[in-house]
């Protein structure tokens, strides 16, 4: 099957899952000494929280016992039928920048295919990727799902839809030479447009201090239904983020969706990024942002970071979402290896277990 057959577009994320796809920590650089034990217990938590609502697919490296992990999970209040533990290579946790990314057929909402980005770990900073980079053709292969190659390097993380033809971006990651450096932005716009059946990008400028995949869009702004942008932003003119946030702020009070309409956009303060001491690579600053959220069938998983601002974010959500529950998960140690929520879960769809 070819793209050119059919008609798909990428759905948003609010479109019913099949399941959700994790990985389960392992990767002793990522998470050094007792950081690793600190972020199964963030796992715990998402997997609790998110398991009653769909079903997740929990990728665990050979290195690991998956009898380990089924104690673990034994430990709280999770139904273990409902989580599909599969010993494959993985080489880290970010699933939504390596996992299978799903189109949609606009003709036949049941039929999904795959399409196949290249994964370089965000310019080939932290090798090797090479195992993450082969799952979506694994997913493909488990679960009999019809896959298209795109021969470009992107990452999940890095894109935002409405599910309607529009699609959030940032320059720094899309045109950052160390993903495709004979592309041009507007060959980048074409591949997007073609294997995602987008109508309409929007491109904002970059991303947070301290986010080494080089600004990606979900700590920045994300879609909270077909025409409304969930943006963030610093109320304090000294914070490391605020001309950049403001900057972004300001594109998208200006753009429009795919029929030409203004957007309505709605704001969250950025929560407190500067931590003590720094991360693994040495930044004194970790990409903590509301926008990390996921949404899953029945619930909506809200890091939480910040006691100021928490309760606030919180209620948005309820606000944007009243058909689902919405779950705050405590993040910090999670955030420490410069990812959060969304950056760990990829929504699945056409799988049958």
């Amino acid at each position: 099957m070819t793209k050119q057959q059919l008609s798909y577009r990428m759905p948003a994320e609010w479109t019913p899952h099949s399941a959700t796809q994790l990985h389960w920590p392992s990767n002793r650089e990522t998470w050094p000494g007792e950081r690793l034990q600190r972020v199964e217990q963030v796992y715990l938590d998402i997997i609790e929280a998110l398991h009653p609502y769909e079903e997740i697919v929990l990728l665990v490296n050979p290195g690991v016992n998956l009898n380990d992990v089924s104690k673990l999970m034994e430990t709280r209040l999770i139904d273990l039928n409902r989580i599909h533990l599969y010993s494959v290579p993985i080489n880290d946790v970010w699933a939504r920048d390596c996992g299978p990314i799903f189109v949609q057929n606009l003709k036949d909402p049941e039929d999904f295919l795959i399409t196949n980005w290249e994964y370089n770990a965000w310019g080939e900073k932290y090798p090797p990727f090479d195992d993450d980079n082969r799952l979506p053709e694994w997913f493909s292969k488990s679960f009999d799902l019809p896959l298209i190659s795109t021969g470009m390097v992107l990452e999940g993380g890095s894109i935002e839809t409405n599910g309607r033809g529009v699609l959030l971006t940032t320059e720094s990651v899309l045109l950052n030479k160390n993903r495709n450096p004979k592309l041009s932005k507007s060959d980048i716009e074409s591949h997007l447009k073609h294997y995602l059946g987008m109508e309409k990008i929007i491109w904002l400028k970059r991303g947070l201090q301290g986010d080494d995949t080089d600004g990606h869009i979900d700590d920045l702004s994300r879609f909270l239904n077909r025409n409304t942008i969930l943006t963030m932003l610093s109320d304090d003119p000294d914070d490391v983020n605020y001309a950049i946030l403001k900057e972004n702020y300001e594109i998208l009070k200006g753009a429009v969706d795919q029929h030409g309409q203004p957007l309505h956009i709605v704001t969250l303060p950025l929560p407190q990024t500067k931590i003590k001491g720094t991360t693994v690579d040495g930044s004194e600053y970790v990409p903590a942002s509301y926008a990390n959220f996921y949404v899953a069938n029945g619930v909506v998983l809200v890091p939480l970071y910040d006691e100021r601002h928490d309760d606030e974010a919180l209620e948005l959500f309820r606000e944007f979402y009243p058909g689902r529950d919405v779950v705050g998960i405590e993040c910090a140690d999670l955030v420490w290896g410069q990812g959060s929520i969304h950056c760990i879960t990829q929504q699945l769809y056409g799988i049958s277990f």
